[in-house]
């Protein structure tokens, strides 16, 4: 052709063209829809407006597709009059016609007939919804991330059945208690295994209680390091047949959080920014002035102390009767905790890659500050990467996944809340008028000090695991995960003298420091082979693998006092005396060998059998190993003959499981004799003291599990539901007996022949309410009914314990003085004499028994969509008891405030009043009466509670004019709302000492390019 003249390539070109190419385009023209091109270009999201990646968006005309990025957006050359069809695995598919628009956005609707293709991560396998034995509940990121959240935890709450989940303080970097199925073991951890990205990590804090007391009671989450906006998913596994085969690890549960990866397409640029505003939910109704004082003079005349009073020399005893302003008053919950905390968020994300390489980068930065007066704030910067190769052939895989942290959270020396409940009304400023802090001539001690006393704790957080994978064989694969983690944590806590009442001239030589530095390393290496094979209808996986895993813990908590000026403070060896607390050095090391063999019987008979066998080094040479294992079956009935024409019937299953697991979480080096330093010397000759007893007779804790399930889809699974009755009795209970002083020990670890059983029903229940073209509502709710009881306990009546457990009952359980209310007569508050021996006694006449374990808790979540808005929200809700205002406000006339309740007292005899008479402690039983109301079955009420967790308003910003952005402008809240009888100021956090979780609300922008 080339060496052709031009005018004959010419011709020759026209004859091709008119003689081939105008008949055959003439044809596809009168078959074609449109001979216009079109760029066509979108994002494909699910009805509540999250993106969704590796949706498959195909011409129907051509049969060309893409496949939808990490953001959900696509780009497709079609026709004009062409179609687009979406499919997604989970999903119902869509078909879209074209036109001449060149903006599509789809929002999917979820297809739960396609559970057979939906994976829900399992451990060391994947399983589909449908063909699943076991108790998996799941939350997804598209959850996840519309709550203004820290920590992961605080984002499952209200979410799933089964899984209990506290949040114990408002102080930002605070820690959440979390209980799956209740508690099992008398003592020891209850916390479940966490596993991220395959990387075990600890649950236990390495902060130090003297630091931290007054804070944040010396305990902050290890999970805090996480960005909840890096999760893909959570996965809590619950019963025997998803936790046997991380056999002694599983038995509180395991808790699965999986962080997104890279996805094919495009290298795209997420970038997000939000900020909020949070505040306490609720005040406390105090006593005002008027009613303080009123109780403090009332007080002291009826404690007879009236010529005390009036004898100037004892004036500085009373200062708020004498020589404060009587007139003053202050609410110092406003300004001790009602301040503003703002919070500020930035992430950046850059996700991309083709069929063999996939990758993520992601980074944030959170700044959140608190209520309490001064600028005390929490600082967190997290990267987080992912990595995934696919070999041409497909037979070697490699997934690399690494985050890293630091936080930075300064912190005053104390929570506030205390003061702000008890702080006299009328009490002085807080300022003098030349700005400094206000000491009223040394008679009060000014709040504000508290910020002179610092506190700060800084962490670094380090976690990589890659997974390799090959396949040897058709049917054979190896796979070998190989995780490390580095957790350190190094606080402070300053005293100066600065923050001392001036009027008693103490300098710097009273100034006092802690610090504590602590690290914790551990390393995992689990082998595996994968085999799976079907042999016509049988379907049969085999699993084998092993673990092998170290890790240790040092700390090391120093006190200083005395420095040469405030200056120094921060120098330790400046001090004048400088005690080591605690240094402590400990090491664990765990192997063992687990397998897993399936058997799927034409998709519908389904038998999954695991087990586990474990060694650690926290028992003697004679028990170090220990079997655990479980069986889980299943039943497609829906697949039978008789339901599989049924016009409302859509999916049953019934499934079982049982087996065993078991726990270690007694601490390092238990049966050791072991010995600690004092931090205290003799002649100058550091002292060392026995801390624990040789006893390497004691095994492994046992934890029985048995589930039975029903789950249900109907009128094509538009409603599906899951109710589940399970029942578990943990035995070989490893307790902590305590030991006579006289032994030079405090307790003594062994197994006790006691059993604890929790028994409970879960339900959820998925319904889609409307599915239209541009409105849908979907809702879900989930109700959990535990009930926990102690079942055995041999010889307890004449054990330590007899006054804490009680066969038959719980272990949340408190024992409570019966309150007769006030004496008419004396004005003081009468108890029940339980043993008739004319007087009572804490051992013998605390007779009452109450249960502080909810009855039952669940959610409520809604979801609506309509074009590019969406809303969700949801209400978590919780039928308990809890410690209300007399718990800590019985004493009534004392120098502190309290309950404005405590106004309706005692006064004259005859009265019949709730409280007792006022007085200042002189009164005979006075004092012993108010400690004992406090621990009364007064004392607890019903802290019941429906609260609104949290709400999101979504919308897309369209660009009709601009392919490839995306842009989502939200707003959410976070404890909105509480409807509740309590009388405090949280009925799930219900100390008054402590600061309650915050209401938030956050605005946001997220932009995708």
């Amino acid at each position: 052709m080339k060496n052709l003249p031009l005018g004959i390539r010419k011709w020759r070109f026209f004859f091709t063209y008119f003689t081939v190419c105008v008949p055959l385009f003439t044809l596809f023209y009168s078959v074609a829809p449109s001979i216009q091109n079109l760029t066509v270009y979108g994002k494909i999201t699910d009805i509540s407006g999250m993106p969704l990646a590796g949706v498959h968006v195909m011409s129907v005309y051509t049969k060309k597709g893409v496949v939808t990025d990490f953001d959900g957006a696509y780009q497709i050359e079609v026709n004009s009059g062409d179609s687009l069809r979406i499919t997604a695995i989970g999903y119902k598919s869509q078909t879209k016609v074209v036109n001449d628009k060149k903006q599509i956005n789809i929002a999917l609707i979820e297809d739960i007939t396609q559970l057979g293709t939906v994976m829900i991560n399992a451990g060391y396998y994947d399983v589909t919804e449908r063909e699943r034995t076991g108790n998996i509940s799941r939350i997804t990121s598209k959850d996840i991330e519309k709550q203004p959240v820290n920590n992961p935890l605080a984002a499952m709450q209200g979410y799933m059945s089964g899984v209990n989940i506290v949040q114990t303080t408002g102080v930002p970097g605070g820690s959440y208690d979390i209980e799956i199925r209740g508690k099992n073991f008398i003592s020891g951890d209850t916390q479940p295994l966490f596993i991220v990205d395959g990387v075990p990590f600890a649950s236990h804090s390495l902060e130090a209680y003297e630091v931290s007391a007054n804070i944040n009671s010396g305990n902050i989450s290890p999970l805090n390091f996480i960005n909840p906006s890096d999760i893909d998913s959570i996965e809590v596994l619950k019963d025997a047949d998803a936790t046997a085969i991380y056999g002694s690890r599983g038995a509180n549960g395991v808790v699965l959080i999986t962080t997104k990866k890279g996805n094919q397409g495009k290298a795209r640029l997420n970038i997000g920014f939000n900020t909020g505003l949070a505040s306490v939910t609720k005040f406390r109704d105090l006593m005002n002035t008027e009613q303080y004082l009123k109780l403090r003079n009332e007080a002291i005349e009826n404690d007879n102390y009236s010529n005390y009073f009036n004898n100037p020399n004892f004036d500085y005893i009373w200062p708020d009767l004498k020589s404060w302003d009587q007139e003053r008053y202050t609410d110092w919950q406003k300004v001790l905790i009602g301040g503003t905390a703002y919070r500020n968020n930035m992430q950046a994300s850059l996700v991309g890659g083709n069929s063999q390489l996939k990758f993520l980068v992601s980074g944030s930065h959170l700044k959140e500050t608190t209520v309490f007066p001064g600028d005390s704030n929490y600082k967190k910067s997290t990267i987080q990467n992912g990595l995934t190769y696919n070999s041409l052939n497909e037979k070697l895989s490699l997934n690399i996944t690494s985050g890293y942290s630091f936080e930075n959270n300064q912190l005053p020396y104390t929570d506030f809340t205390q003061l702000a409940n008890t702080l006299e009304p009328n009490a002085p400023e807080l300022f003098t008028d030349s700005g400094e802090l206000n000491w009223e001539n040394g008679t009060w001690n000014n709040p504000l000090a508290n910020l002179e006393r610092k506190y700060q704790v800084k962490s670094n957080t380090f976690y990589t695991n890659a997974v390799l994978s090959y396949n040897l064989f058709d049917k054979l694969e190896f796979k070998s995960s190989m995780g490390y983690n580095k957790y350190i944590v190094e606080s402070s806590l300053i005293y100066p003298s600065s923050a001392l009442n001036p009027t008693y001239g103490y300098g710097s030589d009273f100034s006092t420091s802690l610090s504590n530095q602590s690290q914790r390393n551990s390393w995992i290496i689990e082998p595996q082979l994968n085999w799976q094979n079907d042999f016509g209808n049988l379907s049969v996986s085999c699993l084998l693998g092993a673990t092998i895993q170290e890790s240790n813990e040092k700390q090391l908590v120093l006190s200083g006092r005395g420095f040469p000026n405030n200056n120094l403070i921060y120098t330790l060896s400046a001090a004048s005396t400088l005690n080591i607390l605690k240094d402590r050095f400990s090491e664990y090391k765990y192997m063992a060998y687990f397998g897993r063999l399936n058997f799927n019987y034409k998709s519908k008979y389904i038998i999954n059998i695991t087990g586990r066998r474990d060694g650690s080094s926290r028992f003697g040479s004679d028990n170090k190993f220990g079997n655990f294992g479980a069986v889980g079956l299943a039943w497609i009935f829906s697949d039978e003959s008789l339901f599989k024409n049924s016009s409302w019937f859509s999916f049953g299953k019934i499934r079982g499981s049982y087996g065993t697991t078991g726990s270690d979480n007694i601490g390092d080096y238990q049966y050791l004799g072991t010995y600690e330093l004092t931090g205290h010397d003799y002649n100058n000759v550091a002292v060392i003291e026995p801390s624990g007893v040789y006893n390497p007779n004691f095994g492994w804790e046992i934890n029985k599990k048995f589930e039975v399930g029903l789950e249900l889809g109907l009128f094509q699974n538009q409603i599906t539901i899951q109710a589940v009755r399970y029942q578990n009795k943990s035995s070989n209970q490893l307790i902590g007996l305590p030991l006579a002083g006289t032994t030079g020990f405090n307790s003594l670890t062994t197994n006790f022949n006691a059993t604890v059983e929790n028994l409970g029903y879960e339900f959820d229940i998925q319904t889609k309410n409307i599915n239209g073209d541009n409105f849908n509502w979907t809702s879900s709710i989930n109700l959990t009914i535990p009930k926990n009881k102690l079942l055995e306990f041999r010889d307890i009546e004449n054990s330590t314990f007899s006054n804490k457990y009680v066969v038959g009952k719980p272990l949340s359980i408190i024992h409570l003085y019966e309150s007769q209310g006030v004496d008419p007569q004396s004005g003081l508050y009468q108890f029940t004499d339980f043993n008739n021996d004319g007087k009572i006694t804490s051992l013998d006449d605390k007779g009452v028994i109450m249960d502080l374990t909810p009855e039952f808790y669940g959610g409520l979540k809604n979801t609506f969509s309509y074009k590019n808005v969406s809303l969700d929200f949801l209400f978590q809700f919780k039928k308990q008891k809890g410690k209300n205002n007399i718990s800590t406000d019985a004493m009534v006339g004392a120098k502190r405030n309290g309950h404005v309740g405590l106004y309706n007292r005692w006064q004259n005899p005859g009265d019949v009043s709730p409280f007792q008479r006022a007085s200042i402690g002189a009164y005979p039983g006075v004092t012993q009466a108010s400690a004992r109301q406090r621990q009364s079955d007064l004392s607890v009420s019903d802290a019941s509670f429906i609260r609104l967790r949290n709400v999101t308003l979504n919308y897309s910003l369209p660009f009709h004019n601009a392919p490839g952005l995306d842009m989502n402008l939200f707003l959410q809240g976070q404890n909105l709302l509480t409807i509740t009888n309590y009388d405090g100021a949280d009925p799930e956090q219900t100390s008054n000492y402590i600061l309650p979780p915050l209401r938030q609300i956050t605005l946001g922008l997220q932009a995708n390019f």
